[in-house]
């Protein structure tokens, strides 16, 4: 084991989990009614939590196990085998086990966007929850886990390159929470702005900051490569900010905040799977064509097609993602394009059946929305008893 490597790995893992707890709670938070948010903290909230006890059940195992090209069967569940000495390259396994599962509380914890303010809170937990095991943690063994998307696969000796999870993270969160949003149906009142654009401005800065340990970390070494990733991340992030402030400017005539960070997960979203094989100009170009791109496909979505994936998962982190992992076939030395085309292809048909299928089993068992009556009142006091502001107070 190299001590660097696992220093910076531990502080990566933190910085993912940061991601999360509490920056994606409070970006989606502060973009909902006020009558909403503490539901959207506790979809974040309780998803993390449940995917850490699934991880290591089964999720680490299946992901990362040694059962063939599908997936890692079930002989690491529990973390059976792995003690403090187990080693993962140059990392202590339990390490690489612990930075991986960070991973995968993001992942279901991004679809939320899709969902909030219209969802009960126990379809959200046995969906996620089926879903991080059946759809996530296979398409992770197929690309990182040696499986036959990945190097020496059905692509051949190059196989699917991508970096830190365009596809295993970007793509099958944004295919699931469109959906999800088709399947859920539009909810009863959908023209009220964000509630608070102060909690979207300072999730989105705390996503940006953690996002230096979901691609720096992704390296698995603390290197020049790792510096690499994090200095494409910041440009993208910082290109596609400007960009889609730009384009709100000459499109409304107003540039808003919430546009502004926005664009800067747009921008983050589109580096992470090429951030380890670009330099800052490919970055700044992905920022800048991501910030005008992601925005035209929220209207496209939106106001065109009339879906409503609430808070622009799909506009943003899948196309984002699927935007990124193209670029890689004209930016990254090596690439193969029928791998990446064909990962897209194959994880994005993958994604859309398990998805449906998920869907329909979990709303057999518990009800998928809440009732007209619970959605006027708001999730927050109808499904959790509290409200986020006593205004007599």
């Amino acid at each position: 084991m190299v001590g660097a490597d696992t220093a910076w790995i531990m502080v990566a893992t933190a910085l993912v989990l940061f991601m999360s707890l509490p920056g994606l709670a409070l970006f989606y938070g502060g973009l909902v009614r006020a009558r909403n948010v503490l539901s959207v903290f506790m979809h974040v909230y309780a998803i993390a939590c449940v995917m850490s006890i699934l991880w290591l059940a089964f999720g680490y195992s299946i992901a990362f196990g040694d059962g063939g090209p599908l997936w890692g069967g079930l002989g690491k569940m529990f973390l059976s085998g792995v003690d403090a000495t187990s080693v993962s390259g140059t990392l202590p396994e339990v390490l690489f086990f612990a930075f991986q599962m960070t991973f995968a509380i993001i992942t279901p914890a991004l679809i939320v966007g899709a969902y909030v303010e219209r969802i009960n809170f126990g379809f959200v937990l046995l969906f996620s929850s089926l879903w991080m095991l059946i759809c996530y943690a296979p398409v992770t063994h197929w690309i990182w886990g040696g499986g036959f998307l990945a190097d020496g696969g059905i692509f051949g000796e190059t196989g699917t390159m991508d970096f830190a999870g365009g596809i295993v993270v970007h793509e099958t969160a944004g295919i699931a929470a469109l959906v999800i949003a088709v399947m859920l149906g539009r909810r009863k009142v959908d023209n009220k702005p964000p509630h608070n654009p102060g909690y979207v401005m300072i999730g989105a800065s705390m996503l940006w900051v953690g996002w230096f340990g979901f691609n720096g970390g992704s390296q698995l070494a603390a290197d020049g490569g790792a510096a690499m990733a994090i200095t494409v991340t910041h440009i993208s992030a910082a290109a596609a900010s400007m960009t889609w402030a730009l384009w709100e400017k000459i499109k409304y005539g107003k540039a808003s905040l919430v546009g502004i960070v926005t664009g800067t997960i747009a921008g983050l979203a589109s580096i992470t799977p090429a951030s380890g094989f670009v330099g800052p100009v490919e970055a700044l170009v992905i920022g800048s064509v991501a910030g005008i791109m992601c925005q035209e496909m929220v209207n496209l979505i939106r106001n065109t097609l009339k879906i409503d994936d609430t808070l622009d998962v799909f506009a943003v982190h899948g196309v984002g993602g699927i935007f990124g992992t193209i670029m890689i076939i004209f930016f990254a030395d090596g690439a193969n394009a029928v791998a990446q085309l064909g990962a897209l292809g194959i994880v994005g048909v993958f994604t859309l059946v398990v998805t449906v299928i998920l869907v329909k089993l979990c709303a057999l068992v518990t009800p998928l929305r809440v009732d007209a009556e619970t959605e006027q009142l708001g999730l927050d006091l109808a499904q959790h008893g509290e409200s986020a502001y006593d205004h007599n107070s």
